[in-house]
């Protein structure tokens, strides 16, 4: 079943076009891995996706719906993105796990919470750690789990094991293969011609801001 549709999206930036004419349906399930070189518009059209960003031309459809219809905000309830370079805010790691909570206007859960960070091999004390003196591979699993405390119904992935070890890509890549299993749609960037392939059901390449091929693997 589609769940996002892109119809000949095209998105300009002083006067730059970023993406050019961008078809694509999206259906629920899909497991996305999103190539192609630096600069071919990958992380411009996972901001799109995420309603970041509003296309130029064309129209992005999500549920039967034009994205024109949604609260941006209430959109991002249901599809999170996860940065290259992960932002955190606030001084300590328990702030960015408190938010999905209070824009929800729901009591903060460390059971989940706890659960979270034991799938991703981080210690429960590091909720009163100083986000400044995270690692990069610490920030941007701090990221994903605070993406997944409300489970999205897509996940948009920027290269977000860019930063990360062998072993704790290993752990990521596991943990977003077993939220596909779940249903949740994925649509990941990735540089390595191997990862792109391990778990996805289509590899979408992109060039200079258009989609060049679709393939589609199982």
């Amino acid at each position: 079943m589609s769940l996002l549709d892109f119809q000949n999206v095209t998105y300009i930036n002083d006067d730059k076009t970023i993406l050019k004419d961008i078809s694509i349906n999206i259906d629920s399930g899909d497991f996305i891995s999103v190539i192609g070189p630096s600069g071919s518009g990958k992380s411009t059209f996972l901001k799109l996706c995420a309603h970041l960003i509003s296309p130029t031309q064309g129209k992005i459809i999500y549920k039967n719906k034009s994205y024109m219809e949604y609260n941006p905000i209430e959109w991002r309830k249901n599809i999170g993105y996860c940065f290259q370079n992960p932002y955190l805010f606030g001084d300590n790691v328990i702030e960015n796990f408190n938010f999905p909570y209070s824009i929800r206007n729901e009591k903060i859960d460390l059971k989940r919470i706890e659960e979270l960070l034991s799938i991703f091999k981080l210690k429960k004390d590091c909720l009163d750690n100083k986000v400044n003196n995270l690692s990069g591979g610490e920030k941007q699993r701090i990221a994903l789990i605070r993406n997944l405390l409300f489970k999205p119904e897509i996940l948009l992935l920027d290269e977000v094991t860019s930063a990360l070890d062998v072993d704790n890509t290993l752990i990521v890549e596991k943990v977003i293969q077993s939220l596909n299993e779940e249903g949740i749609t994925i649509l990941w960037i990735t540089h390595d011609p191997l990862q792109s392939k391990k778990y996805s059901n289509k590899v979408i390449s992109m060039e200079n801001g258009e989609i060049t091929s679709l393939e589609v693997l199982k």
